[in-house]
């Protein structure tokens, strides 16, 4: 009892940094299910992509693609080893390191025990990142067996509505190896935000909010969004011709 009186301001300020971190995992998923966000209009995209895989012979571009992500989350997933040895290093050798916080100006004291604590929750948020990468690394490797599958081009075995299931599930795929590649680059943002942690949990508080609004406008008002959103061609009507056949 007395631990949580005395740690109540830190205790309020994890919490509110779970509930913005899962808060605004569940409300992106809900929004996206309805509204054109990063990861449902870059689905589109991977069904086109593989729908016109299928329509090649030659697949050794689209498997140096996937290659290609694979090494990305392979590097995330090995950087986050780094960072945790680094942690664990600073956990072993925890009185020194508050030694050289104390040092710091507008750092505020906390507890030997309180630090550790501080940095076991730091160490659970890159454990939870590295699982992350590390399953979607093998979710491309599951994406890059579809692809090797694929039906060939004429291949009389295979219909045209076994083609469209093959790219939408090989596009699921896809998908959700991506998503999970998010789920882990959210773990480094919302890591970066716990750091704040050792200097105020009033400041950890605000920088949660912050990151979700960065991650927010990322994800949903960016300016890539709106560009892969539409992008106006040659052949696109413009106003006048809108007009035109409008009125026709």
């Amino acid at each position: 009892m007395n631990f949580i009186q005395n740690n109540f301001h830190n205790l309020l300020a994890v919490c509110w940094f779970a509930l913005c971190w899962g808060g605004y995992t569940r409300y992106a998923i809900w929004k996206g299910r309805d509204t054109a966000c990063l990861a449902s209009v870059l689905h589109l995209y991977r069904e086109d992509w593989m729908r016109r895989m299928l329509l090649r012979d030659n697949r050794i571009a689209d498997a140096s693609v996937i290659g290609n992500l694979e090494r990305n989350a392979s590097f995330f997933a090995s950087s986050t080893l780094i960072i945790l040895a680094g942690i664990l290093t600073v956990l072993g050798a925890s009185d020194r390191a508050l030694s050289l916080l104390a040092d710091l100006p507008l750092v505020q004291q906390a507890s030997q025990g309180m630090s550790e604590i501080k940095l076991l929750c730091l160490a659970m948020v890159f454990v939870y990142a590295f699982f992350t990468f590390s399953w979607c690394m093998r979710q491309y490797n599951f994406a890059a067996v579809l692809v090797g599958s694929a039906p060939m081009i004429g291949e009389r075995l295979v219909n045209e509505l076994e083609r469209k299931a093959f790219a939408s599930r090989a596009a699921r795929v896809l998908s959700l190896a991506a998503n999970q590649f998010n789920f882990g680059l959210r773990s480094y943002y919302f890591g970066m935000a716990m750091l704040t942690w050792f200097i105020s949990p009033w400041l950890f508080m605000v920088v949660s909010v912050g990151v979700v609004l960065v991650l927010y406008r990322r994800e949903f008002h960016s300016d890539v969004l709106e560009v892969m959103v539409f992008t106006p061609t040659e052949s696109a009507p413009t106003e006048a011709g809108k007009e035109t056949i409008a009125s026709t």
